[in-house]
């Protein structure tokens, strides 16, 4: 397996582009529970090139039927981003604010329990601090969006490291 540099400015370039828009190519969740991983995967596929195929445990999107639930489950996205299995995909790990990146994603949870939202970094300025973190996001459709503006009661930064091919 070869690795590879996760290209974050396309990441980044995707997130502006469909916004406030949906990318015929994918299903829309919004209807069911939501749509904001569906996005950060393909914000994150849009970087990386790469899916993986394997059944249950892998990151892939071939249709609305046809899915890992890693393409549309907050946890399910975390885990398999911080997987410790050489599988092809995109690598990430768990990181501070202070080295979040564009391209990075945030997971969110608005009752202290659960994540449940997962918008993409878009910018981060000077010092990298919640209202200097810039996402974009689906279901509540954003970009831009300070990340000072959620009702967070916990959140956890994913930083992406490379792709394994």
């Amino acid at each position: 397996m070869t690795l590879r540099p996760y290209n974050r400015e396309a990441a980044v370039a995707y997130a502006h582009r469909w916004a406030y828009h949906r990318n015929p190519d994918f299903y829309n969740f919004d209807a069911l529970g939501g749509d904001c991983t569906n996005f950060a995967s393909q914000c994150l596929y849009a970087g990386s090139g790469v899916m993986n195929y394997t059944p249950t445990f892998g990151w892939f999107y071939n249709n609305q039927y046809s899915r890992a639930p890693a393409w549309t489950g907050v946890p399910f996205f975390y885990n398999f981003l911080t997987r410790k299995n050489e599988s092809p995909g995109p690598i990430g790990r768990e990181t501070s604010i202070g080295e979040i990146q564009p391209g990075d994603f945030v997971q969110l949870s608005f009752t202290g329990g659960i994540f449940s939202h997962n918008p993409v970094v878009v910018a981060v300025n000077s010092p990298a601090t919640p209202e200097n973190i810039l996402v974009a996001a689906h279901t509540d459709d954003a970009d831009f969006r300070p990340l000072s503006t959620y009702p967070i009661q916990k959140v956890r930064f994913l930083h992406i490291l490379e792709v394994r091919r």
